[in-house]
């Protein structure tokens, strides 16, 4: 018997509706300009659609040049909710969205489980947000993928790296980190830290990213240094924070959309 990890941030961090929602998903991809070359990753922020979207879309467009070449998302976001040590799987065989069920790549989640810092563990996945509200830009820009959800936990930059290598795949797998960057600054505070954050990214430096300045600062490490393996060039697609999209400028949250690309 299938069974399906539900949608749990559902009109929390972004509209129950499926009509609703494939309509806004749709206007803020519309908004955005797709360049010529897909990426192999992409890291987009993870917070509710209002504040966050229209950053993340940025980076979403541009896999729809790829809409039938993409058929595996490996989809790495940190842990909110239920502390984890390494990495976790879910023993779920879809992830559902208001939009429809995603089926889970459970050939490529148990060979992963032959790892060391990997291991299968539902709880933390139960309430995680930063894996859910990624699912529905997914499925509006890809056609027919299969999903490797993996929460990130206390795991190191090594940790993750050996996981993105043993899922890294072809051109038909995607690597998307989900991460939001300084959290409750001031406006210019943010974003004096993000734009070193940002920097950080572009130049595959895991020495200029701490905690502070990213809550998936774990699995950006991870793919640093599967970038600097496979000479990926990085490009900061757009770096705002909730003070330009929603909210107040005086405690802020960072968003950023960077997009890995081949040489």
């Amino acid at each position: 018997m299938s069974t399906i990890r539900p949608a749990a941030v559902a009109d929390m961090f972004y509209t129950g509706n499926p009509a609703q929602l494939r309509a806004e998903v749709q206007s803020m991809l519309a908004t955005s300009k797709t360049t010529t070359t897909p990426p192999k990753a992409i890291i987009v922020p993870h917070a509710g659609y209002i504040y966050s979207g229209p950053v993340a879309a940025r980076a979403y467009a541009q896999l729809i040049p790829a809409r039938d070449i993409i058929h595996r998302v490996v989809l790495l976001g940190p842990c909110h909710r239920v502390a984890v040590a390494g990495l976790a799987t879910s023993s779920a065989d879809y992830f559902a969205t208001p939009l429809g069920t995603i089926p889970v790549d459970r050939e490529l989640s148990d060979a992963l489980l032959r790892l060391p810092q990997v291991q299968e563990f539902d709880q933390t996945h139960a309430q995680e947000h930063s894996l859910e509200v990624q699912l529905p830009f997914l499925q509006e820009v890809l056609s027919d993928f299969k999903l490797l959800p993996l929460v990130v936990g206390d795991a190191s930059a090594t940790d993750v790296h050996e996981v993105l290598e043993a899922a890294w795949g072809g051109d038909d797998t995607l690597i998307v980190i989900s991460s939001d960057l300084s959290h409750y600054h001031d406006y210019h505070t943010a974003q004096t830290m993000d734009a070193i954050t940002s920097k950080a990214i572009e130049h595959l430096d895991c020495n200029q990213i701490h905690y502070e300045q990213a809550c998936g600062r774990n699995p950006i490490l991870g793919l640093l240094l599967s970038a600097r393996k496979h000479h990926l060039k990085v490009t900061t697609l757009d770096l705002r924070n909730s003070g330009d999209t929603a909210g107040s400028k005086d405690k802020v949250v960072g968003y950023g959309a960077w997009i890995f690309t081949e040489n």
